[in-house]
């Protein structure tokens, strides 16, 4: 094989064992990697019954047959299990360093099975891997562990992947963090590797992925980085301001989530935005292994280094730079919980990397949790403190509680779906599936209402960014508030998004006009010659195995919906006054499109697309 190393490591916790195996080169061929192939694994091996904190469930971390190699973005890998936050399947994508060097250790996958007997890490080293004693390491957040693991290996030459306190509590919504700021953040996936007694993965190999002609792969990758770099998002935007770039656009057209989705636009926005973040606090980008965008950014909690917000927290966050916040971070610290006071976002933010805990799903259910209060339906005895929304202080120290399950913490860190449900106002989660929303009100994005109801791992942006379309105009304009044609937008989307995931490159190369090369690069890269729509059949694929899958767990129709606030409660004020999101209009439809019968593919579609029926 050529791109994929053709092994995969298979750790049995319970047993002490760590074994390669050949990778089954059918499945790679028609699920290409990453969360397609983690997503066949899964099918074949858990039952969608399981606990996602049992032994039996597992936990996949997969890269694509482009990571690693010298195409721009080639950094991508997927945690896939079952999460806890949903019950439904987790597809959790990271980028950094990591997965690369996975690969030049000599792994396409590494599968987690059974529960280790106390603290452990995996150190793999140029294919050799063994199971070491963590128990030093236990309780530690994510910065301190990469150190401490380098300074026992005796190497800084080593890549790590691991869990902070959020995941050895088992916060519903822990993220598996690497190279320190990156994270496969949603969906609990960190959760689950702390139910395993896992605290790290460490990686060095000096190998290298090789390709099927270089010659034509490098010229294809050389199309792709011109075309990139001449791209106003890609080229510009994206490097400027990083995502964060996108918080005065969504605010501007009236569908940014505020408060809990009680209104659409914030007053705050350009305070915790993309802009203001360049101008006060920016250090410099970071960029992740073969990027060629560089959007990440490091960024001071505070512009003169003493922060009012971080005296809460331990010392060594006081004065530190740390990456971050992404656009959908800042949002759900700053927007969703109405807090517009940058250091206290900056800091939040970057406690929840630290601790490993995804933002979006702690300020969304913080969020929530506000709303509760201001109900009047929790006090301040019960939570310990105020928790009024725009307070920088309940942000900060929640997100600490949360982490360690400390006091009124230990509510939140089941996330808001049980915590308005413990409460008795379920109408308070704002999520589909047991996941919050992202950054997105689908009053004012039509196409995003129909995106989150039908996503298979619960609310989602990341599986089908009618946004670009929508707002941004790419690849073509659409009307936000218009119904007609959503349907097949959003699974033209959601079948992109589902092969592009699984390639190991980073998605947001798609917002240049890059498919057709990608394809070549692909291509070459393989030796299997993908067409445009041979790989659209491969994202039908791997989309159409993730629905059955969470059927046989128990999901249907009645989970393809949104909270009422969105359909029945309009929009109080702004450009899109008056808006619901008319979800009932786009569904039959993009059942219909799907080929599905009651939300679920008919044994007819799974025949078509080579799924097991």
């Amino acid at each position: 094989m050529k791109g994929w190393t053709g092994k995969v490591l298979r750790v049995d916790l319970s047993s002490g064992s760590a074994a390669a195996e050949p990778l089954r080169e059918d499945w790679a061929r028609q699920y290409i990697g990453s969360r397609g192939l983690g997503v066949r694994y899964l099918f074949e091996e858990v039952d969608p019954r399981v606990d996602p904190f049992s032994p039996e469930n597992r936990l996949y971390l997969v890269t694509g047959p482009l990571t690693g190699t010298s195409a721009s973005c080639a950094s991508r890998w997927t945690a896939v299990t079952k999460g806890p936050l949903t019950g439904a399947v987790a597809t959790s994508n990271s980028g950094g360093q990591w997965a690369a060097h996975l690969k030049f250790a000599g792994y396409d996958m590494v599968i987690l099975e059974g529960r280790a007997a106390s603290p452990c890490y995996i150190w793999i080293d140029d294919g050799r891997a063994e199971i070491r004693d963590a128990s030093r390491l236990w309780g530690k957040g994510i910065w301190e562990t990469e150190e401490l693991i380098k300074e026992e290996l005796g190497t800084d030459r080593v890549w790590v992947a691991g869990i902070g306190p959020a995941g050895e509590n088992r916060v519903r919504f822990a993220s598996i963090m690497n190279d320190k700021y990156r994270a496969a953040g949603r969906s609990g996936v960190g959760a689950v590797m702390g139910s395993k007694n896992v605290k790290a993965i460490a990686v060095r190999g000096r190998g290298a992925v090789e390709v099927a002609d270089p010659e034509a792969f490098h010229r294809a990758v050389w199309r792709l980085k011109r075309l990139l770099k001449e791209n106003p998002v890609t080229g510009q935007g994206l490097p400027t301001y990083g995502t964060e770039v996108l918080m005065n656009i969504i605010n501007e057209v009236g569908a940014l989530p505020t408060r809990n989705f009680r209104q659409s636009q914030f007053e705050g926005a350009y305070e915790i935005s993309g802009e203001n973040l360049a101008e006060t606090r920016l250090v410099r980008n970071t960029a992740c292994f073969a990027c060629t965008i560089g959007c990440g950014r490091l960024s001071r909690i505070s512009r003169d280094g003493v922060t009012r917000v971080s005296v809460w927290t331990s010392p060594r966050h006081w004065s530190a730079a740390a990456e971050g916040p992404e656009y959908e971070n800042a949002w759900g610290l700053g927007a969703e919980t109405g807090v517009s006071d940058l250091d206290a976002v900056v800091a939040a933010n970057s406690l929840c990397n630290d601790y490993g805990m995804d933002p979006i799903s702690f300020g969304a259910t913080l969020g929530a949790a506000m709303e509760l209060y201001e109900s009047g339906v929790i006090t301040e005895a019960e939570i310990g403190m105020p928790l009024p929304f725009g307070s920088s202080e309940a942000l900060v120290r929640m997100a600490e509680a949360t982490a360690f399950r400390r006091g009124f913490g230990d509510a939140l860190a089941e996330g808001a779906k049980r915590l308005t449900e413990r409460y008795g106002r379920p109408e308070f989660f704002m999520g589909v599936k047991g996941q919050e929303f992202p950054a997105y009100d689908p009053r004012s994005i039509q196409g995003m209402g129909l995106t989150y109801a039908t996503s298979n791992r619960g609310a989602c942006h990341l599986k089908s960014y009618t946004v670009a379309s929508e707002v941004l105009g790419i690849p073509e304009k659409t009307d936000p508030l218009a119904t007609q044609g959503k349907a097949e937008l959003v699974r033209v989307f959601q079948d992109l998004t589902a092969w592009w995931d699984s390639t190991g490159l980073c998605l947001f190369l798609v917002f240049a006009p890059v498919v057709e090369v990608v394809a070549e690069v692909l291509s070459a890269g393989t030796g299997i010659p993908y067409s445009q729509e041979e790989l659209m059949k491969a994202g039908e694929r791997v989309f159409n195995l993730e629905r059955e899958w969470i059927a046989r767990a128990g999901f249907s129709t009645t989970d393809d919906t949104l909270p009422r606030r969105l359909l029945e409660e309009p929009v109080p004020a702004g450009p899109t006054q008056g808006q619901v999101n008319r979800l009932r209009e786009m569904l039959d439809d993009y059942y219909r499109i799907r080929g599905w019968e009651g939300g679920r593919p008919t044994r007819a579609k799974l025949q078509e697309l080579g799924i097991p029926a």
